[in-house]
């Protein structure tokens, strides 16, 4: 879509409002709002100005002045304002050099994709994530010097069973035998309907929805695989809409990967594949029915995977998930099939259009603009280097001796640890100037003195129950 072709969809939908949206450096949309009136082709020229020290991890207080020009082919009917509003992703740019910003996730993003095609190994990596989340109806928490805590609460949530609900019915799943009875067991099957029609509206394409394993709502929409950048905005409107969604019927949703003690927890499997010409590259007459340079890949990723759990897995609440013996692949092995393993191989169909390779460590608190772009990264390395990913492990991990395990490396085991693995290998990453050395720096530094340290010099409820008596 062209500036004049949005000019055009706002007249002909009765547009009064134009929502920018944008991401900030950790993950989070932001966005403001202008009326129609300020719309026009200049827009797309010449952007918007805005405070860029008020964004997390950006600019200092002396040089605040950013500016947001929006990408045309981006908008969207915004389906939840009340007033007719048409959305727009932008990208950022330095007022002075108009040059893109370095820190800016989209632009990240964007150059991955171009330096995927400048190795003319590829020029399409074509992303497919399965974000999982919670559906809670009620959430509280604190904290501070007197104080520290969470309470939630879900009316599907198996520690319900005996509550005076007036009355209470019953069918609340069992702590992991959520996946996946029917209603009415399954209490949530119409909200998730309703979020895949909402995803539908804005031109998301969706595979399927369902109740995941854990109690208390856990819940997974798979969206169709697309490019790098159109999956990172995709996964932005994803949460939108999900979390948009859930507040119609007065219901809060979390894409936190461990909210619920001694159940599942929330990951992001994420596929990936990568084509060129119209072609996939990634299957051959090897393990799997992978080609040489889909297991190359896999190489890659295993090699720099406790790096990429920096942006795969960048929340302290992450590693309450990624623990030895649980649910989440920590395991750094590969396999067909096998869910155990870290890297799968799906074996669903013959296709080699099909043909790809599923990480199962990513969560969805995620940016997905980094990780992604991460992911691919560390995948091309592999090929540039003919990386060999092993011998795959076709046993059930978490049934091997610890003598077995000792040779099979882990994933990280900590936030601490992955900023640390990155800040040791990150090489791979600068090529192509796609993560630049500042943007590595500033990630580590605003994790380590944001949300590292004042974790660690918090104490927690549970170390009341364990020492209090001490």
């Amino acid at each position: 879509m062209t500036p004049k072709e949005v000019l055009k969809l706002a007249e002909e939908k009765n547009i009064r409002m134009i929502d920018l949206k944008f991401m900030d450096f950790i993950g989070i949309w932001q966005h403001f709002t202008i009326p129609i009136s300020e719309l026009n082709e200049d827009l797309f020229e010449d952007g918007q100005g805005f405070d860029g020290s008020s964004m997390r991890g950006w600019q200092p207080i002396h040089a605040s002045d950013m500016i947001v020009i929006p990408d045309p082919t981006t908008a969207i009917v915004d389906p939840f304002m009340e007033v007719p509003t048409l959305s727009l992703i932008c990208n950022i740019f330095d007022p002075i050099t108009k040059e893109p910003y370095s820190r800016d996730p989209r632009n990240i993003s964007m150059k991955a994709e171009a330096y995927l095609k400048s190795t003319g190994i590829g020029d399409t990596a074509y992303i497919g994530p399965e974000p999982e989340f919670f559906i809670f109806d009620d959430i509280r928490y604190s904290e501070g010097a007197d104080h520290s805590f969470y309470f939630l609460d879900s009316e599907e949530g198996t520690w319900n069973t005996g509550r005076d609900e007036g009355p209470n019915l019953g069918y609340k799943p069992r702590h992991k035998e959520g996946y996946f009875p029917v209603p009415p067991t399954d209490s949530q099957h119409d909200l998730r309907t309703e979020m895949v029609l909402a995803l539908e509206q804005v031109g998301i394409r969706v595979e399927c929805q369902h109740h995941e394993v854990a109690t208390a709502g856990q819940a997974e929409i798979d969206m169709r695989f697309e490019p790098l950048l159109k999956m990172g905005d995709q996964l932005q409107w994803f949460k939108y809409i999900i979390k948009n969604v859930a507040r119609r019927w007065n219901k809060t949703v979390t894409f936190m990967p461990k909210p619920v003690f001694n159940d599942n927890g929330t990951g992001m499997h994420t596929h990936i594949s990568i084509w060129k010409d119209g072609d996939p590259l990634f299957a051959g007459d090897g393990y799997g029915g992978m080609s040489e340079m889909g297991l190359h890949f896999i190489g890659g990723v295993l090699k720099h995977a406790r790096a990429l759990n920096a942006f795969t897995n960048p929340s302290t609440n992450s590693y309450k998930r990624l623990v030895p013996g649980f649910e989440a692949p920590i395991n750094l092995a590969y396999s067909s099939r096998n869910r155990s393993a870290s890297i799968r191989i799906p074996m669903y169909s013959s296709s080699p259009k099909a043909k790809r390779i599923e990480l199962r460590f990513p969560d969805p608190s995620c940016n997905g603009y980094l990780a992604f772009s991460a992911i691919l990264m560390a995948g091309l390395d592999g090929i540039q280097n003919k990386m060999d990913p092993g011998d795959p492990l076709d046993k059930d991990i978490y049934g091997l001796s610890p003598e077995e395990l000792k040779s099979i490396p882990s994933a990280a085991g900590s936030l601490e640890e992955a900023l640390a693995a990155l800040k040791d290998d990150h090489e791979f990453l600068l090529k192509g100037d796609v993560f630049t050395q500042d943007v590595i720096d500033t990630w580590i530094n605003y994790k380590t003195e944001k949300e590292v340290q004042p974790a660690k010099l918090r104490p927690t409820p549970y170390e009341f129950a364990l020492y209090y008596d001490c």
